[in-house]
């Protein structure tokens, strides 16, 4: 081969390629051009003895090819320059002839390259590098149905999987920039290592983009934490599971919902996180209902239970900054809660009113003789954070509030007083007991716009040491 040569790469379908017939056949009189890459039609273009088939995409794909037609000048079999699409200017540059494709318009868009396809990157990858995953294959046999394979194989939290192929698999995990073999903690029950790799495989179950990736991630490593205690969050017979909520740009950058219906279904971010973090305790941990999943009833939250705060107001501020997170960062908090309990006020008009309602209702979680033990959030809709905005109140002032309020009598929470068996032990008598443990109760504001509905998620109901801490993590890419 010269010192100094061209090669081209084009496809008959382009018909830019099409226009530079010519030039390609100046080039070759030139006795520059030492082959042309022909991705779809070995035959073309005509009359060029240096065409070579690339219609498997090696050349392509070796070459990171974007755009037909793309010329690359070597020297010394090493590319040094290129030019996409037809520039008369540059073609003349890089061939040395002033006169090159006289004839021809000054210049002209190409074509995508075959190579970038939807779904050609990964599979050009596998064919021609490996896939580079490390994660156990299983092999579906010809007869099966792909999903009631995956049904069969227990993978399944009882609803439909999207198959996680190879190219589904690596397409997932240019959502990060952490590597694969990464391990991101140790997904209990079975203390497995859950590496970035094995995130990506369950996203792709759970329906996930890759762009959702630094959540989940960010998910996983709160609920795999020791403060987080997952393995207790399986264990427990109480109803509860991981719940996400998202606070930062992020939120807007994958459209996630903090508006009408937020904690319920029809947002694809919102759903497939959640069901991304349970999918991955499921089939890493090994945290299986009946199983280690010791839950007397459970709740539906247990399938996913993701949504973002409400953050397009700043009058109060977002919870992941309350929990330490940095102003204007993206962050999750992963909170071990129940289902929701509806807090329904539509005639409060001043704060105090509306903060002796919201109190009121928080007495009752767990049951309303219990005190000092699980978290809890109380979930503000817009029409409710007006009564406070108008009055001045931002969620400081409604924390303070709530916990003046949540204060009893130690003479009422002991076990048989107001004819309910289940209370705290008689020491507690005389002293005054605050409902929740110190920052146990966490204010966010959720919800449509119309509506004078707010929500409280309940903790789970433990007590002193044991039970879960809510984590709040920053996304990390």
């Amino acid at each position: 081969m010269p010192q100094n040569t061209l090669i081209v790469v084009v496809k008959q379908s382009c018909q830019t390629c099409q226009l530079v017939e010519p030039v390609l056949q100046q080039l070759q009189q030139s006795g520059l051009l030492s082959a042309v890459y022909s991705q779809d039609d070995p035959d073309f273009p005509a009359g060029i003895d240096t065409v070579v088939d690339d219609s498997n995409l090696h050349q392509s794909w070796q070459r990171k090819i974007e755009i037909v037609p793309t010329l690359i000048r070597l020297e010394g079999g090493e590319e040094v320059e290129r030019s996409e699409g037809w520039d008369r200017q540059q073609w003349a540059q890089l061939a040395a002839i002033d006169e090159l494709g006289a004839t021809l318009p000054a210049s002209r868009p190409g074509c995508a390259s075959k190579s970038i396809d939807p779904g050609m990157e990964e599979k050009l990858n596998i064919r021609f590098a490996g896939d580079g995953l490390e994660a156990r294959r299983v092999t579906i046999g010809d007869d099966e149905d792909e999903m009631e394979a995956m049904f069969e194989r227990g993978w399944s939290d009882g609803l439909p999987l999207v198959p996680p192929t190879p190219e589904r698999v690596l397409r997932m995990l240019k959502g990060t920039t952490r590597a694969a073999h990464e391990i991101v903690g140790q997904a209990p029950p079975d203390l497995v290592d859950c590496t970035v790799e094995k995130v990506a495989v369950n996203a792709v179950m759970a329906g996930c983009k890759p762009e959702y990736m630094p959540v989940v991630l960010a998910a996983v490593e709160a609920a795999l934490s020791e403060k987080f205690c997952m393995h207790g969050v399986l264990a427990t017979t109480m109803f509860c599971g991981p719940i996400v909520i998202v606070n930062g740009p992020v939120t807007r950058a994958i459209d996630m919902n903090w508006s009408n219906n937020a904690l319920g279904q029809g947002n694809r971010a919102n759903a497939t996180i959640g069901r991304a973090l349970q999918l991955i305790i499921r089939n890493v941990g090994g945290g299986k209902p009946g199983e280690i999943d010791r839950a007397a009833l459970g709740s539906p939250g247990k399938y996913t239970f993701c949504f973002a705060e409400d953050e397009t107001d700043s009058f109060w501020t977002p919870l992941a900054q309350e929990r330490g997170a940095a102003v204007g960062s993206s962050a999750v908090t992963v909170f071990a809660g129940e289902g929701v309990q509806g807090v329904v006020d539509q005639k409060a008009r001043s704060p105090e009113a509306l903060t002796a309602s919201f109190a009121a209702s928080l007495l009752a979680v767990s049951n309303i003789k219990s005190a000092m033990g699980g978290d809890a959030i109380l979930v503000v809709c817009p029409e409710h954070v007006n009564v406070y905005r108008d009055a001045g109140w931002d969620k400081a002032r409604l924390h303070s509030e709530l916990a003046n309020r949540l204060v009893r009598d130690g003479e009422q929470l002991v076990a048989g007083a107001q004819g309910i068996d289940e209370g705290l032990p008689a020491w507690v008598a005389g002293k005054q007991i605050p409902k929740f443990k110190p920052g146990g109760l966490m204010i966010v504001r959720a919800g449509g716009d119309a509506g004078k509905f707010s929500a409280i998620l309940s903790g789970w109901g433990a007590s002193g040491d044991v039970g879960s801490t809510p984590v709040t993590l920053e996304l990390s890419e």
